[in-house]
């Protein structure tokens, strides 16, 4: 009776051990988060990861928006993307979406303010089994698209 309460016992631990992973912790440089905290004073809920070996990226709140932000390693600041409501997409952005991506519906929004090329707004766009990361200046310019690959976990859905 002890060994098969002993069993039960282990089996109970390694499929709780199992069942919590960690994420892997990042080590930030000190100046990195510093420069963060200079620039966002009022962030919660901060959550850092490695966009590479010399960018990284930190997911937050601020004013009830989910935000991230990039920098580099030695704490200068790339990037802000916030996420927006599709109807906050600037009005020339919206035509051309509708213009250039007819039949399109618009999944997400986000604007993008960048160090090197100012203020740009990314449209996440879906018809059917397609979808596109649309890249647009304020004006309706279309930077970029970029197709959107199906994610793992859809896939097995």
């Amino acid at each position: 009776m002890k060994k098969l309460i002993l069993m039960l016992l282990v089996v109970a631990i390694m499929s709780h051990v199992g069942c919590t992973e960690k994420e892997p912790t990042v080590n930030i440089p000190v100046v990195v988060e510093s420069a963060f905290k200079a620039k966002f004073p009022n962030a919660t809920k901060a959550k850092w990861e490695m966009e590479n070996k010399t960018k990284f990226e930190v997911n937050f709140n601020l004013s009830n928006e989910e935000v991230s932000a990039n920098f580099d390693s030695a704490g200068t600041w790339l990037e802000t993307e916030t996420e927006i409501e599709a109807s906050a997409l600037p009005a020339a952005a919206q035509a051309t979406i509708n213009a250039d991506f007819a039949n399109f519906k618009i999944n997400e929004a986000s604007k993008i303010e960048r160090v090197k090329s100012g203020t740009c707004y990314e449209a996440e766009i879906e018809k059917g089994e397609e979808t596109f990361d649309v890249l647009l200046t304020t004006d309706g310019k279309v930077l970029s698209k970029t197709k959107v690959e199906e994610k793992e976990e859809d896939k097995e859905d």
